[in-house]
């Protein structure tokens, strides 16, 4: 009964805890670098990093990204930032794959 209960509780709290949770893909880029982006400069080495299935795809990235394929059945996208192509859901964000590197 004692391990019921303390399994319920130990679930109750991973659940609180994950459902108040904030998605990355609201954080902008820093302003130094927002600057060079709206002047044309490149995204600086290592950005890539930050891409990965799950995650969701900066607005900033995503604006200047060039859409491959519009959505498909299941929302899904395909874009390409400076090289390294990506799905992700449309409206969203969240990264399904990464299909190729710019590396």
């Amino acid at each position: 009964m004692k391990s019921i209960i303390l399994i319920l509780v130990t679930l109750s709290v991973v659940v609180s805890h994950s459902a108040v949770a904030k998605p990355d893909h609201d954080k902008p880029l820093p302003p130094g670098l927002m600057k060079k982006v709206n002047q044309g400069k490149p995204l600086p080495p290592g950005w890539q990093k930050k891409l990965s299935p799950g995650q969701y795809l900066a607005d900033d990235y995503y604006y200047r990204s060039t859409v491959l394929k519009k959505a498909n059945v299941d929302g899904i996208i395909t874009v390409q930032i400076e090289g390294t192509i990506v799905e992700l859901y449309e409206h969203s964000r969240a990264i399904v794959r990464i299909l190729e590197g710019s590396r």
